[in-house]
């Protein structure tokens, strides 16, 4: 990876990697804007949910990209609350995707009259007793790996700050804000991760640091972490490169390559022949339109794939 100069494109969907060589800790920052609009509007989602989505999905990009896999990057958080799943993957060249599945009733009731945003401390009452589970699927011929740990904490941020500390016994300190904006009549979504995460001090060329020492300068780290505000994170006039200089200046953030993040699902004909082949032709009926066509509707885009009884003859035969 190579150092960066410069500023980054205002409204741009990117991962902005970094280190801070003087205390051993390495992190990023991702902003998304304009991919979030692309997934999460055409939905219409109530408040309550997209905001959740959003959050979920600048978190896969800012876990995505701390790994080195070269395929899909899951995450997925499932409940018996009103939100019963949520899902985001990032795939290695960058394309994010989101959707989410809910009980329009539960979440009424959940937020009480006359109320639509999110609650304060809403994991517990937005997705009720669940699991959130990350997986790295680099294709067929590759093990899966797969991480799972309760839903535990108030919010999104706390509950991957669990799975560390179950998982990977890593330190790890993580932010993240989110916010639909509404800018001369038309509505927009920005959301920010900001995450750190101490270096194995073999990584970090720091062997003959003592601890008290690397505990000290883990807690500063986090604490300048912490400092950043929801606004600075969301504004889109505040390069990211500008807002790591303002939190991390004293320690001389080292800034990588930029990574760019875009709004693309993976759905198509083929895949949808194939999943169709996978199942008995008389079990179809169910997914009938009132055209008497077989529909399937992607979660992820909305795209909807239309099959007459000729497009059937023609899939089940070739599965013969």
């Amino acid at each position: 990876m190579s150092a960066v100069s410069g500023g980054t494109a205002p409204d741009a969907d990117h991962v902005l990697p970094f280190q801070l060589d003087e205390i051993g800790v390495r992190g990023r920052l991702v902003r998304l804007g304009p991919a979030l609009d692309a997934i999460i509007e055409r939905h219409g989602y109530p408040l309550a949910v997209a905001r959740p989505l959003a959050e979920a999905m600048v978190l896969c990009a800012c876990l995505a990209t701390s790994l080195k896999y070269d395929g899909i990057f899951t995450l997925q958080i499932s409940g018996d609350g009103p939100i019963r799943l949520l899902v985001a993957d990032l795939t290695t060249d960058g394309a994010i995707r989101g959707y989410a599945q809910f009980d329009s009733w539960k979440l009424a009731i959940a937020l009480g009259a006359g109320n639509t945003d999110v609650p304060e401390g809403y994991v517990p009452k937005l997705f009720g007793q669940g699991r959130l589970a990350f997986t790295v699927d680099q294709g067929r011929h590759t093990e899966r790996y797969q991480g799972v740990v309760p839903l535990e904490g108030p919010t999104l941020a706390d509950c991957a700050h669990t799975y560390f500390r179950q998982s990977e016994q890593l330190p790890t300190g993580i932010k993240i804000a989110a916010q639909r904006i509404v800018e001369e009549g038309i509505a927009h979504w920005r959301a920010a991760a900001l995450m750190v995460q101490q270096m194995p001090e073999f990584d970090a060329g720091r062997i003959d640091v003592d601890t008290e020492q690397r505990e000290d300068d883990w807690r500063k780290a986090v604490i300048l972490m912490a400092s950043a505000t929801e606004a600075e994170m969301l504004d889109p006039a505040l390069p990211a490169t500008t807002l790591l200089y303002r939190l991390f200046h004293e320690e001389k953030p080292r800034q990588f390559d930029i990574r760019p993040v875009f709004a693309r699902c993976r759905c198509s004909r083929e895949r949808i022949d194939n999943v169709l082949r996978g199942i008995k032709r008389e079990e179809l009926d169910d997914l009938r339109d009132k055209t008497g066509r077989v529909s399937v509707k992607c979660e992820f885009c909305s795209t909807e794939y239309a099959y007459d009884d000729n497009d059937l003859d023609r899939i089940y035969a070739s599965a013969a």
